[in-house]
């Protein structure tokens, strides 16, 4: 009841009813349960004037007292975000990821994090959601992330108790395909959560997730990883390969490569790869080859990892996609030739370049969305 408030939300009992197949009796105690923790509250405002019988009082989610934590822990930028209990982004900073020990880190992103909510001093923070690379256990919240150096980090621990707050902690793609599900706008005709859906991740890592009728594909063993798959260029990867993908389009190897052609110098502010995007929009050919190219070896990606799980939808996020418009066509010419089945529904994310900020969301929020009384509980023990 508490996701049909969210997203349909003014809403009649009898309207939930009919939208959910519960029966009356069922949405009325649903409903009474979570208007008693304070979740929903009652709209008599808008009961319509002169009706006959027992007044239909519309009921909403009360998002106002409170907030979620999400925090997307990259191998450059961290994201922090702070989200009302409907997925509205109330606001957000970004931070260098720390460097160091794995648990001086954390302290230091928990209390930036802290700080950073502490504006909103009138909402009561219920969840936080970390949402970051690497081999994540779920369960646990520990996390192996070898680009960062961390080896079975604490993560979930370390940034629960520095924020007295229950924690959820998950893998980033996984968690963006999550919110593709749960706070994408949809557009006409949509069926989210109806087939599959291959998510493809690119930004400074590669990564894809799987949903399967509305709920992420979580292998027992933790997510795949596609950031070896070969691609063809002479790009070397820290494996000892030559043409591994990240190894080719991370943006580390975007700005290497661009250093390499004489695009950036090293007296080029940080973040580099922004100097690039700039440089090709204002007109540097080599620029745009180079991103170009990337483009073209992400499409032929895409299309091979398509053919190979056929799902009923392609999602593309991250940077990779977002911050260059102009290598948009030529992701598409180039996932047009390599695959071999029938074209069906490629899109790219509607979150744009703030996917990492709604996959933290997500997180944040993915309790409350799953059981919302027990996770009210949770947070505020009697």
């Amino acid at each position: 009841m508490f996701r049909v408030a969210c997203s349909r939300g003014p809403i009649a009992r009898d309207i939930a009813a009919k939208t959910t197949g519960l029966s009356t009796a069922t949405v009325n105690r649903q409903v009474a349960a979570l208007l008693a923790e304070g979740l929903l509250r009652e709209r008599a405002d808008l009961t319509a004037s002169g009706a006959v019988g027992r007044p239909r009082v519309p009921f909403e989610v009360n998002h106002e007292p409170y907030l979620t934590i999400g925090i997307h822990i990259g191998a450059v930028v961290t994201g922090i975000v702070a989200s009302d209990i409907r997925g509205k982004v109330l606001g957000a900073v970004e931070i260098s990821t720390p460097a160091g020990p794995q648990e001086q880190a954390l302290a230091q992103i928990t209390r930036s994090a802290g700080m950073f909510v502490s504006r909103w001093h009138k909402r009561r923070p219920l969840w936080v959601g970390v949402a970051l690379g690497g081999r994540v256990d779920a369960t646990t919240g520990r996390v192996d992330h070898p680009r960062l150096g961390w080896t079975d980090a604490p993560v979930g621990s370390v940034i629960g108790e520095g924020l007295g707050l229950p924690v959820s902690v998950a893998a980033h793609v996984e968690a963006m395909a999550a919110s593709e599900l749960l706070l994408a706008p949809q557009r006409p005709g949509d069926t989210p959560a109806a087939g599959t859906s291959l998510y493809f991740y690119a930004r400074e890592t590669a990564g894809v997730a799987v949903t399967i009728d509305g709920r992420v594909h979580t292998p027992s063993s933790g997510p795949g990883s596609i950031v070896h798959l070969p691609t063809g260029s002479s790009a070397r990867c820290s494996c000892g390969a030559r043409g591994c993908l990240e190894a080719t389009v991370s943006d580390r190897a975007t700005i290497a490569a661009a250093r390499d052609a004489g695009i950036l110098t090293d007296t080029d502010e940080r973040p580099a790869i922004a100097a690039v995007y700039r440089a090709a929009a204002a007109g540097s050919i080599p620029a745009h080859e180079l991103l170009v190219e990337r483009a073209r070896v992400l499409g032929r990606t895409v299309a091979m990892l398509r053919d190979l799980f056929n799902p009923d939808r392609v999602i593309l996020g991250g940077q990779a996609f977002t911050e260059y418009p102009a290598g948009i066509p030529h992701v598409a010419e180039a996932f047009a030739h390599t695959s071999s089945l029938t074209r069906k529904d490629i899109r790219i994310t509607g979150f744009g370049n703030r996917v990492q900020e709604f996959a933290a969301g997500v997180v944040s929020l993915s309790a409350l969305y799953a059981d919302p009384l027990t996770s009210m509980r949770r947070t505020f023990p009697q």
